[in-house]
């Protein structure tokens, strides 16, 4: 059941432009029982906690998305289950949070890059939700009370295709891609101003891939820039200043580059090969925007007379770098996850078979905000539960920043 309490202020909040903010109103969140599950991965030592063992399909958020609040409190990630949609996972408890549910239903989610909150769509809202975490009273059968304050920034023009929301590095600018509907045919990247809810169209990317603009996502560095994923060329780069894209790496006809994350210093990890589909070789690169130099992080496999199923156990598809520099992750088409070494590219195997070649979800993995944990989608467990393999303490001590 949802539950508004109040409402702060019954007025519209208007920035320098003109454009309304919605005051914050108030709801309680209700707190669901424990359901993890931890065991330690019996060929690497690694610590796997299981957020949730729901019989539902439950998955965490994109991989180049925020799944942990700045503060640590919560993991988002979305669940199929009857109340399910966008949910919570309180890190000290384990209890979970029905957060779409309970707030009218949210897509497009990340959280928030300061504080204990996140952003997301609500039909063509866009809003900023902050958390507030307290001790439940005494006696009572939880561990903690939670209230979300919800401001509306913006509404968005009507669109078939939308990404996820992503914040730029310095807290100021949300971006999102939009497709159809009020947006035209051709994909739109527009920029939301926190503060003041101004929506500014950034650019028409005429060359976005053709299921609706994808991968829309800031440099960790600079506050200005973006990626999208084209069609041909794959990485895309716009200065939001002048609003041209521009291609950064251009791949062969039959090239395989995909699924790109940004990194630190202007670096964009991402995957690919020169052997086409579907017998692809898929290594995991970083490009550097600086040089344009680009360097094989992971390398992947190909032999000639193997069969796809066989090549995709050596071959990497989802990757991403954690924000101190020391570490890449990946995953594969098996559910095994793998670590890079930021400096030296030496591989460690995380864990390994968390899926089962051609069925159920992809990993898409991702790293926490400290570089200690990555999380992931496994279906280890018999479905799709969201994952949290926490890096061996040695591991980090034998690879310093």
């Amino acid at each position: 059941m949802r539950i508004i309490l109040r409402t702060l202020s019954g007025l519209l909040l208007f920035g320098a432009s003109g454009f309304a903010v919605s005051a914050a109103t108030l709801f309680a969140i209700p707190v669901l029982p424990v359901e993890r599950y931890i065991e330690t991965d019996a060929d690497t030592g690694a610590t796997l906690t299981y957020l949730s063992s729901n019989p539902a399909n439950d998955q965490n958020l994109y991989f180049h998305e925020r799944s942990w609040t700045a503060d640590g409190a919560v993991v988002l990630f979305v669940s199929d289950r009857p109340e399910g949609g966008l949910m919570g996972y309180l890190t000290a408890t384990g209890e979970l949070l029905p957060l779409g549910h309970a707030l009218g239903g949210i897509s497009g989610a990340t959280a928030a890059i300061a504080g204990c909150g996140f952003y997301g769509i609500r039909g063509n809202d866009v809003i900023e939700v902050t958390l507030t975490i307290s001790p439940a009273e005494p006696g009572t059968s939880d561990s903690y009370t939670v209230e979300a304050s919800v401001r509306v920034l913006t509404t968005l023009p009507d669109a078939t295709h939308s990404t996820s929301l992503n914040e730029n590095c310095a807290g100021s600018l949300l971006s999102i891609g939009r497709e159809g509907g009020d947006s035209g045919t051709t994909p739109v990247i527009y920029t939301i101003n926190i503060a003041s809810g101004a929506l500014t169209e950034v650019c028409r990317a005429t060359n976005s891939v053709l299921s609706g603009i994808q991968h829309v996502q800031w440099s960790h560095t600079d506050p200005n820039i973006l990626s999208y994923a084209g069609e041909k060329p794959r990485l895309m780069v716009v200065d939001i200043r002048d609003g041209h894209p521009k291609a950064v790496y251009r791949e062969w006809a039959e090239e395989l580059v995909t699924h790109e994350s940004w990194w630190v210093r202007d670096q964009i990890i991402f995957c690919g090969g020169t052997h086409p589909k579907p017998t692809e070789n898929s290594h995991v690169k970083v490009l550097d925007l600086n040089t344009g130099i680009v360097r094989v992080v992971g390398a992947g496999a190909w032999w000639a007379d193997g069969s796809s199923e066989a090549i995709s156990r050596y071959n990497w598809w989802h990757a991403d770098g954690s924000d101190d520099g020391r570490w890449i992750v990946a995953d594969n088409w098996y559910g095994d996850i793998a670590l890079f070494e930021g400096k030296t590219t030496r591989p460690r195997l995380l864990t390994g078979n968390h899926r089962t070649y051609g069925k159920g979800s992809h990993p898409h993995v991702g790293f926490d905000r400290a570089g200690k944990s990555v999380v992931f989608t496994s279906h280890r467990r018999g479905n799709a539960d969201v994952c949290i393999a926490t890096i061996p303490e040695t591991w980090q001590q034998e690879n310093p920043s």
